[in-house]
């Protein structure tokens, strides 16, 4: 039985060499102040940086580095998804800045990245911390198997719990399956220390054996620590209660209502009347409080997996969050059971005994499929958002992958229950449920890879995420200097240009006219003339540009500062498809 087990726990980690990209992020920045790659004509004060989502900043790990390197950046304040950073004035204050992040997402996974913005004319760009790298590649194999540890523990409880409380037979042991519920219990256990373990490094990218004690109190005292601690409060009470709930209970002895009493032998001497036994008083037993118990904080355990994850993020907690609860406890439930007949109850076991435990164990598999396809239905188009994003993202493609094995485990399961009410067992019957066992550990394995991959909705958002991209340039005549910024330089409309007009010496000039073009150089095609329109600043202009086909673009300034002197600057801009 043991090497069953070990077994299983194999094969379940080994489920994690599947092919599929850990999320290096779940929330995306979205917007920032001053915009990323632009030029502006002086340092301000605070820059500001907005996710898709609320996020909570990783102490020392959101900062301002000026075009020196100085560090300038303040307290980080954050109100919801808007992280604000007060700047202080650097002492070389012309160049790029680089403004570096790392912040936890709603769904407690690490945010990390860079943002740049140039003050006067672009300089080279600061270095950026070690950390905004992203996780230690430690830290990244480590999470998989963490929580497929946690998956594979709460289906060794569960169904060998159902089993020992409604259908164990009398004459089996119940040694091995108490083992398999204490191994689901230590597993847990392991699991959700070892979350709480990597949760700091996910936000330094530091490695998993790299963490102080500092770390690790800011992460137990954040939501995210105590949902957890909560889980551990909660494996441990079921340590507790479990085991004395699911043994045989004792024999009794049956006490007569009345006592007998001795006879009395002596002339005269009447026989004494019996006296009663005092009836015991109906109370509520322990062992259903224990029963109750076991169910409440059953429940609560499984709250923490969706209330830590993609669930309580997504825009309808309620609904998501609730089924995840029931999605996680259909699939316990299902794959649990699974495994207790396959390893305790198909061998050994009388097949007139077996003929009473199946049929009951075939509806509850069916109900537990049932919630499992509803709650997994409700979560999925949530989460996916749009139909596209099955094929065209990595999540899509997972869960497609698991609905894909989850529908071969219903047909091998439908065979198995034909069997079952035709009162057909035997070496036909094991070899489907044990081919349902591999398949579901394989579901189990995908689950594992499928929460630390970014949902079809955060894919979406990332879509419309800043990426600091652009085009920063300074090109300079007899007459002028012109600095511009062209983001974020993609096919479209939508393309901002921002420039600014310097005197030979360097002081702003005044423009009398302001012009741009683009034009196509392969093929090539006529400059076509841009929005373009002076700002009261009077050495600035603004517009937007358009790059209709990808290709190389010329862009073409001509300004105009006096009623005479005009002249060009021309520069090439590459647009990807």
């Amino acid at each position: 039985m043991t090497r069953v087990l070990l077994f299983l726990l194999v094969l379940l980690t080994g489920t994690l060499a599947l092919p599929a990209s850990p999320a290096a992020a779940h929330a995306a920045p979205v917007g920032a102040s001053p915009a990323p790659g632009s030029l502006n004509n002086a340092a301000p004060t605070e820059v500001t940086v907005t996710f898709s989502e609320p996020v909570t900043p990783v102490d020392g790990r959101v900062q301002v580095i000026a075009p020196d390197g100085e560090r300038i950046s303040g307290k980080v304040t954050v109100e919801g998804p808007v992280v604000r950073i007060p700047i202080r004035k650097a002492e070389h204050p012309l160049g790029t800045y680089l403004i570096s992040f790392r912040v936890i997402s709603a769904d407690s996974h690490p945010v990390g990245g860079a943002i740049t913005f140039s003050v006067g004319a672009p300089s080279a760009r600061p270095e950026a911390p070690v950390e905004s790298a992203g996780a230690h590649p430690s830290v990244t194999a480590a999470i998989p198997i963490f929580k497929t540890m946690g998956y594979g523990g709460i289906t060794l409880i569960a169904g060998p719990a159902l089993f020992l409380a409604f259908l164990w037979p009398r004459t089996r042991s119940r040694r091995g399956a108490l083992l398999a519920i204490r191994i689901g219990l230590g597993l847990t256990a392991v699991a959700t220390a070892g979350a709480l373990g990597t949760q700091a490094q996910q936000g330094s990218g530091a490695a998993l054996w790299q963490v102080t004690a500092t770390e690790l109190g800011e992460v137990v005292t954040s939501r995210f620590g105590l949902l957890l601690l909560g889980r551990l409060a909660i494996v441990g009470a079921l340590a507790v209660l479990l085991p004395p709930l699911l043994r045989r209970p004792r024999r009794t002895v049956t006490v007569p209502r009345t006592a007998p009493q001795p006879v009395l032998v002596g002339a005269g001497a009447p026989a004494p009347e019996p006296a009663p036994v005092p009836r015991p008083q109906p109370q509520v037993t322990s062992r259903k409080v224990r029963a109750y118990a076991v169910l409440g904080l059953s429940a609560a355990g499984l709250a923490t997996w969706p209330l830590t994850g993609h669930a309580i993020a997504a825009p309808l907690p309620a609904v998501t969050v609730s089924a995840g609860v029931v999605h996680m406890a259909a699939m316990a439930v299902w794959i649990g059971g699974l495994v207790t007949l396959t390893v305790f109850l198909l061998r050994r076991t009388e097949r007139r005994v077996l003929g009473v435990i199946l049929p009951v164990w075939s509806r509850w598999a069916a109900l537990s499929v049932l919630w499992l396809v509803l709650a997994g239905a409700a979560q999925s188009v949530i989460q996916v958002g749009r139909v596209g994003a099955l094929w065209e993202t990595d999540y899509g493609r997972l869960l497609s992958a698991k609905l894909g094995i989850l529908a071969v485990v219903l047909a091998v399961a439908a065979g198995a229950r034909r069997l079952v009410l035709r009162g057909s067992g035997g070496t036909g019957l094991r070899r489907l449920v044990g081919v349902e066992v591999v398949a579901t550990v394989l579901i189990l394995g995908l689950s594992s890879v499928l929460v630390q991959v970014d949902t079809g909705r955060i894919a979406a958002a990332k879509d419309k995420q800043i990426t600091g991209a652009g085009k920063s340039e300074t090109l300079t005549s007899d007459l002028y200097a012109v600095q511009f910024n062209i983001y974020p330089v993609e096919l479209g409309e939508y393309n901002t240009v921002h420039a600014y007009l310097y005197a030979p010496d360097g002081s702003p000039m005044r423009a009398e006219e302001w012009q741009v073009t683009a034009r196509l150089l392969d093929p090539a095609l006529e400059a076509v003339p841009q929005p373009f329109a002076p700002l009261p600043t009077g050495n600035q202009a603004l517009g937007s540009m358009s790059f209709p086909l990808p290709g190389t673009y010329e862009i073409t300034f001509t300004i105009r500062v006096s009623d005479i002197d005009r002249d060009s600057v021309r520069t090439t801009v590459t647009v990807g498809g």
